[in-house]
C-alpha cells in the first residue's frame, strides 16, 4: 500500500517514514503544502497523512482542494489542535480521520491500516480465498492451515492482490501501490516479488492462486477444479 506523508517536521518525517516502511508501506514524503498537493494530484495513494500546520499552504487548504477536484483518497489529519471545533472543521472539510499530537506510533499505524481497508471497500479484518486466509490486523497469512512466513512487503503485495481478487492487476499498478519512487522503474522488482510469493503459497498447497495474464498483469483467484472426464 502506498502512503503520502505531508509533514514539515524533519524528526517526524524520519520516524513516521521509517515506521511505515518497516510495516511494508511504500512512502512518499512532502515537506510543505504545495509539494503535498502536487504529489497527491500526480499519484494514486491509498492513504494521505496530512499535517495541518504546513509551510506555503496549510493542510486544510490542501484537503479542501483535493476534495474540490474529486480526489477521494482517504486522509488522516495530524494536528496539535485538540478542540471540538478544530476536529469538526477537519472532518467537514473531508478528512476521514483525525489524530492529535502527540500520539502513539502504534495508534497511527492502526489508523492507517484501517483506512487502507476502507480504501478497498471492506471493514473486515479477514480475507479468505479458497484455502488462503489473511488476517489484516495481525498481518499474517495461512494456507491450508499452514502459516506462511512473509516479509512486510510480500504481505502487502498479497493483501493488495487479495483485495482486488478476480481482477487483473497490472505491473504498473503494483509498482504504484506497493513501491515508492525510490524503486528503479526498469528493475524486475515486481516479477521477483510475485515469484517469491508464488513459491511461498505453493509450499502449502499445490493449487495455484496467482496467475499471469500475459501482457496484462496478475490475478489472484480461486481456480475452479477441472470437471471429471466422462
Amino acid at each position: 500500500m502506498r502512503v503520502l506523508l505531508v509533514e514539515d517536521s524533519v524528526r517526524l518525517q524520519r520516524s513516521l517514514g521509517t515506521a511505515l516502511r518497516k510495516s511494508g508501506y511504500a512512502v512518499d514524503v512532502a515537506a510543505d503544502g504545495e509539494a503535498g498537493l502536487w504529489q497527491a494530484q500526480s499519484n494514486d495513494f491509498d492513504v494521505i497523512i496530512l499535517d495541518l500546520m504546513l509551510p506555503k499552504r496549510d493542510g486544510l487548504s490542501v484537503l479542501a482542494e483535493l476534495r474540490r477536484q474529486g480526489k477521494s483518497t482517504h486522509v488522516l489529519l495530524l494536528t496539535a489542535r485538540d478542540t471540538v471545533a478544530d476536529r469538526v472543521q477537519g472532518l467537514q472539510t473531508g478528512a476521514d480521520d483525525y489524530l492529535v499530537k502527540p500520539f502513539a506510533l502504534e495508534e497511527l499505524l492502526a489508523r492507517v491500516q484501517a483506512l487502507c481497508r476502507r480504501a478497498y471497500g471492506s471493514k473486515q479484518s479477514r480475507v479468505a480465498i479458497a484455502d488462503l486466509e489473511i488476517d489484516t490486523l495481525a498481518r499474517t497469512a495461512r494456507r491450508a492451515g499452514q502459516a506462511i512466513v512473509l516479509t512486510a512487503r510480500e504481505y502487502h503485495l498479497l493483501e493488495y492482490l487479495a483485495r482486488r481478487r478476480g481482477q487483473v492487476v497490472s505491473r504498473s499498478e503494483i509498482e504504484e501501490h506497493i513501491y515508492d519512487d525510490q524503486v528503479d522503474p526498469m528493475s524486475n522488482v515486481v516479477d521477483s516479488a510475485i515469484c517469491s510469493l508464488r513459491k511461498k503459497l505453493g509450499a502449502a498447497s499445490d493449487a495455484p492462486l496467482i496467475r499471469t495474464r500475459r501482457g496484462l498483469g496478475y490475478v489472484l483467484e480461486e481456480v475452479p477444479a477441472a470437471a471429471p472426464v466422462a
